[in-house]
């Protein structure tokens, strides 16, 4: 077969004028082509009222070898590449130990299946519960403000990803196609096949429930086992002869210790007790970058009208997304902070996503369908560990979370104390002045909003830079900066405030043989695919070292 890329069409047009198209552009007649499949399909919408689809194309043609020599050098017409995946290796016979993979968020779960399809039954452990339980506890907080420590948004079987938009693409290298096996996957428990060529798919939150109890069942069909309200509460230890150290196992919050001299820790952004305790014996970390700031809401109609024009609302279009980024003027011609969108979930609502009591954190959610009233995403400033200081001036890598947790105690103080968030609208919020009455956009954070101002919610910096940022958003989305667009505080779990540093080639722990530190809590992933990725490499890392090669 081969892979014919850039080919442009109306937004409307029909199947035989695609394979006009294609005739056209390889230049043979019809009884040459046999049959094609779409690789993936994008629009462009930089021409509003002439919105065209660009396909890659996987051609099947009795004149390959020809045409390929007629075209070579053609960039936009090649072979078309084995996506296929292949295991690295398989599990001895007789297995010494099991692997412990802890956490069951996408890197775990896709670490888990890699290694149970290679034959090496990991023992998988989450401190959170099942995902419908789970979902039962999260809805528990939404509407009853009854917060659930060990069972929300962010612990529990899937993951963050399982509570978000469902997104499924990302910008990470990916020349061995770990991201086709993750996509496949996800079709085999029951994603849409329209995931594997659409060019930003997305699942959404009920259907990926329903995902992940099939891919459980699949794991544990190859004997697997996953234990859940399993929490990790210490690394079973001992000093190597080079100073270093050696994983030999993990003590549970239960007082059992499980014995494994492979220990993958694919934990979330937000377990900050397993940070701590990961810190205080010794393993490597150091503070990272990442971003605070607001989510923002307007009605999906702005969007939709102002990045489609015409032909909002065109089925092969959906919900309109966005992504934004403005750099602010610096003092003195230095440069200045970074402001951008992040997460931006089209038909979606905000939702609490805290962890701990009495802290706020809001986040994004689509289904499927994005067909609820309000657009949203958040608007965030990238910070650096060079600001953890007012919170944390002891230099120690976990800075950033003191950072975190002062501002989401913040929130819970101005929200009102009962998980309700701070907000503002937008227009009050550039005029600096409290907002006292919604306009036409009506809030969709659930427990509920506190309307006043949002200036003490981060650090002046921050405030003063998405203050810049909204009217150049403006700029490129008209109606962005719409007096009565809602910004919900607080957003501060973009990305993991620690790195839990790794070699290169092992993936194993600086300084601690045995473990591998994995996805968005060891600051290696950002988003369910990229999680879901570094999930495949770490299993062929740990597959590769117990099988001795």
């Amino acid at each position: 077969m081969l892979r014919l890329t850039d080919l442009k069409l109306p937004l409307d047009h029909s199947e035989a004028a695609l394979t006009a198209a294609i005739l056209k552009r390889l230049d043979i007649e019809a009884v040459a082509l046999t049959g094609y499949t779409v690789a993936k399909r994008s629009h462009d919408a930089r021409k509003r009222g002439a919105i065209a689809l660009i396909y890659a194309l996987d051609i099947d043609t009795t004149q390959e070898a020809e045409l390929l020599r007629h075209f070579a050098g053609d960039p936009h017409i090649q072979p078309t590449p084995d996506t296929t995946y292949h295991f690295v290796t398989k599990a001895p016979t007789q297995l010494p130990q099991r692997p412990l993979v802890i956490g069951f968020g996408p890197c775990g779960l896709f670490a888990g299946l890699i290694l149970a399809q290679m034959g090496f039954r990991p023992i998988i452990l989450d401190r959170g519960k099942e995902v419908r339980e789970r979902t039962r506890d999260t809805w528990d907080l939404w509407r009853k403000r009854n917060l659930h420590p060990e069972s929300n948004v962010q612990f529990g079987e899937g993951g963050a990803g399982t509570f978000s938009d469902g997104k499924l693409y990302s910008q990470i290298r990916d020349p061995l196609h770990h991201g086709r096996k993750v996509l496949t996957e996800f079709v085999k428990a029951g994603a849409p096949a329209e995931i594997l060529y659409v060019s930003k798919p997305h699942i959404g939150t009920f259907r990926l429930v329903t995902m992940v109890e099939n891919m459980r069942a699949t794991i544990e069909s190859l004997g697997g086992e996953i234990r859940f309200s399993s929490r990790v509460d210490d690394l079973l230890l001992e000093p190597t002869t080079d100073g270093q150290q050696r994983v030999r196992g993990v003590t549970l919050a239960s007082g059992e210790q499980i014995r494994a001299d492979h220990v993958v820790l694919a934990l979330g952004h937000s377990a900050r007790d397993t940070f701590e305790m990961l810190h205080a014996r010794g393993v490597y970390l150091e503070a990272k970058p990442f971003s605070i700031g607001f989510r923002i809401e307007h009605p999906q109609s702005v969007i939709d009208r102002a990045r489609f024009g015409p032909q909002a609302g065109h089925p092969l279009l959906g919900a309109a997304d966005y992504k934004l980024v403005h750099h602010c003027k610096g003092d003195q011609g230095a440069p200045g902070r970074t402001v951008y969108s992040f997460c931006m979930c089209p038909g979606g609502t905000v939702v609490a996503a805290a962890s701990e009591p009495g802290r706020v954190v809001t986040n994004g959610m689509s289904q499927y369908s994005r067909n609820e009233r309000n657009a949203n995403a958040a608007v965030v400033v990238g910070i650096d560990p060079a600001d953890f200081a007012p919170y944390d001036a002891s230099g120690s890598p976990l800075a950033g979370i003191a950072l975190q947790r002062a501002l989401e105690s913040h929130a819970y103080v101005l929200g009102g104390e009962n998980y309700s968030a701070p907000a503002q609208l937008v227009g009050d919020f550039l005029a600096g002045r409290p907002s006292r009455d919604f306009g036409d956009v009506q809030p969709s954070y659930k427990p509920g909003v506190t309307l006043g101002s949002l200036d003490s919610t981060l650090p002046d910096y921050a405030v003063a830079a998405i203050r810049e940022a909204l009217p150049a958003f403006e700029r490129q989305i008209r109606g962005y900066a719409m007096h009565d667009a809602i910004l919900t505080g607080v957003e501060t779990r973009t990305s993991s405030p620690v790195r839990i540093k790794r070699d290169d080639s092992s993936l194993q722990s600086l300084n601690t043989r045995g473990l591998y530190p994995a996805g968005e809590g060891a600051g290696y992933a950002g988003g369910i695919l990229s999680a879901a990725v570094d999930g495949i490499r770490i299993a062929e890392a740990v597959a590769l070292s117990i099988s001795g090669n």
